[in-house]
């Protein structure tokens, strides 16, 4: 008899803090000693560990992952009178950057299979007054930075990654947020890097972007008193800058964890009716989210809730069709609308145990009515 947990979490971050309390505490007390709360040198160490973990000369530390795709866009000279190029099946938070940038999101439609931006939708949605692109690397998965460089390179146009759910994710031996003219993230408590409030980053190769961002982030000055821009109050808090810096080293164990819950999730529920991500052979996935998708999404989220198993849709309906761009914004984009109406993300954080995955693979395969194999769920450890 398979032993069953009596819940299982969509997330608890509480066991991932439980092991670093230690350290946590220890950089709490060096900040509080050196009441550096207002960027400082914890913000300035952090920017140069992160830069240096993504790959690029600059990381400016911001408010939050909103923030960044805010004044990353602003930084690269983007504003009213332009547009860009968003997914429609994002979170809305992708579009509102481009918005309080002061420029005009127009919606794409995204694969099928990935959710990812669509290359050929983005092609047609090309128009005179498009300035940028911003691939959004959903769930973990890296979108194709080749080709979508080589789209912006053929059209003039500047590329800007929203990398807020691929911290570590790698492509060809790069890492998300170093292809672009500039990569976005966001330190949401529950992202793979996470801090213990908001938090973001700019990462990019580009001095006079890093430059016009700590600039923008900090009331638009580049030095004290001097305020050049009409800037924002938008900087990283220094506590969470040295809550990020313990947490930073260990990111890639994190991932580590993902992916191996995630392969033992493929193998339980592959060849059933439920659609999940494709298999990335050209780059990894660090599974900030684990899709799957039916069209009985709802019932499917009734039966695992009976189980004790919680769940959570990403993202619906399409940004698009959010009310705050629905009088501005009309088009079709069927497959970003199938997501929405599709998706389910099952529990997916680093400190998932057996048992737990186990029954969430379980509730899954009786729902799709296939008998759970006893010599899988015995041997779930990972």
């Amino acid at each position: 008899m398979v032993s069953t947990p009596a819940r299982v979490p969509f997330v608890d971050l509480r066991r991932q803090h439980a092991g670093l309390a230690g350290g946590l505490e220890l950089a709490f007390e060096e900040l509080l000693g050196s009441s550096a709360f207002t960027l400082g040198e914890q913000v300035a160490r952090f920017e140069r560990d992160f830069a240096d973990y993504v790959g690029v000369s600059h990381c400016v530390g911001v408010g939050s992952g909103t923030a960044a795709l805010t004044l990353a866009l602003k930084a690269a000279g983007i504003g009213i009178g332009d547009e860009v190029i968003v997914p429609a099946h994002t979170f809305v938070a992708s579009a509102l950057g481009v918005v309080h940038a002061g420029a005009t999101p127009v919606f794409c439609d995204v694969e099928d299979a990935t959710g990812l931006i669509d290359l050929d939708a983005a092609a047609a949605a090309i128009g005179p007054r498009t300035a940028a692109l911003l691939p959004v690397h959903l769930y973990g998965q890296m979108c194709p930075m080749d080709a979508i460089g080589a789209l912006a390179a053929r059209n003039g146009l500047i590329v800007i990654e929203d990398a807020a759910q691929a911290h570590g994710a790698e492509l060809h031996g790069r890492r998300a947020g170093a292809f672009g003219a500039a990569g976005c993230f966001s330190f949401y408590p529950s992202k793979n890097l996470g801090a213990l409030g908001d938090g973001g980053a700019i990462c990019t190769n580009d001095a006079a972007l890093a430059s016009n961002a700590r600039a923008l982030r900090n009331l638009g000055q580049y030095r004290k008193g001097e305020h050049l821009l009409c800037g924002y109050n938008e900087r990283l808090d220094g506590l969470q800058a040295a809550l990020l810096r313990v947490k930073l080293p260990h990111l890639d164990g994190w991932n580590d964890h993902r992916q191996a819950i995630a392969g033992v999730y493929r193998r339980g529920l592959s060849g059933g009716t439920l659609e999940l991500l494709p298999d990335h052979q050209d780059g990894s996935c660090v599974y900030h989210l684990f899709p799957v998708r039916t069209e009985h999404r709802d019932r499917l989220a009734m039966a695992l809730g009976r189980h004790g198993i919680a769940t959570a849709i990403h993202y619906s309906p399409s940004v698009p069709r959010q009310s705050a761009f629905l009088a501005e914004h009309r088009g079709n984009w069927p497959v970003a609308d199938a997501w929405a109406a599709q998706e389910l993300s099952l529990p997916m954080f680093a400190e998932l145990r057996d048992l737990e995955i186990a029954a969430v693979v379980r509730a899954c395969r009786e729902f799709a009515g296939s008998a759970p194999e006893d010599a899988f769920l015995e041997a779930a450890e990972y």
